[in-house]
């Protein structure tokens, strides 16, 4: 039980960082707390199967630029399946860099 609380709260977190983040970022069009939701579970299941098909080292989740590049793409793809999530090549780009450095100060996983 406790895992799946752990994964609810990731999701959560998510979603509150996609919402600042689209706040912030320029080509990022704002989102409401259910577009980030949906957003996050969207990015969650496309990082999972692009290291599903490619390996961990081009997880999204990363680390270097290959990780980046993933993510910006993975960003990018979200908005084609997310309805209400509108963001730019440069705004998935700038989403990613954003992303990167919060996931590099907070820990994403619980212990």
């Amino acid at each position: 039980m406790s895992q799946w609380l752990g994964h609810i709260v990731r999701l959560v977190v998510s979603a509150i960082v996609l919402m600042l983040i689209s706040s912030l970022i320029p080509g990022f069009a704002s989102l409401t707390f259910g577009t980030a939701l949906v957003a996050a579970v969207v990015i969650t299941v496309l990082g999972w199967l692009v290291e599903a098909i490619l390996g961990h080292g081009v997880s999204p989740y990363a680390r270097g630029i290959v990780g980046f590049l993933v993510s910006a793409v993975v960003i990018y793809a979200t908005s084609f399946i997310v309805p209400g999530m509108t963001i730019t090549v440069a705004g998935a780009l700038l989403a990613a860099f954003v992303i990167g450095l919060v996931d590099m100060f907070v820990p994403t996983t619980l212990r």
